[in-house]
């Protein structure tokens, strides 16, 4: 029996729909923290050069981590608890940030 390519390509996304569930926030915008308080809680964490937009309805966070790697983090915008961390928040070590804010640099 041959099923057809659109309910074949539907099932495959039902089927695989919830493995990528938890990428999304869920928190209704009106209990979203604001963008500075995040700011202030990443600065107090020590985190530096850090770029925050909102995306998929989680904050998606660019920076220096307080490890000093250039780092992709998603952070919960209601608790701004970091979400993910399951091994791939960061870039490694060869995309490590180099230099200051002239781009050179550090040895």
């Amino acid at each position: 029996m041959k099923i057809p390519a659109s309910i074949a390509v539907g099932l495959l996304l039902a089927l695989t729909g919830p493995a990528f569930a938890d990428r999304a926030c869920s928190t209704p915008l009106a209990d979203w923290q604001p963008r500075g308080a995040l700011e202030r809680k990443l600065s107090a964490e020590g985190w530096t050069d850090v770029a925050i937009r909102s995306d998929d309805g989680c904050y998606k966070v660019i920076g220096i981590d307080p490890t000093g790697e250039r780092t992709k983090a998603r952070f919960d915008p209601s608790t701004l608890e970091r979400l993910g961390r399951g091994g791939g928040g960061g870039h490694g070590p060869r995309h490590r940030h180099r230099g200051g804010a002239d781009g050179g640099e550090d040895d």
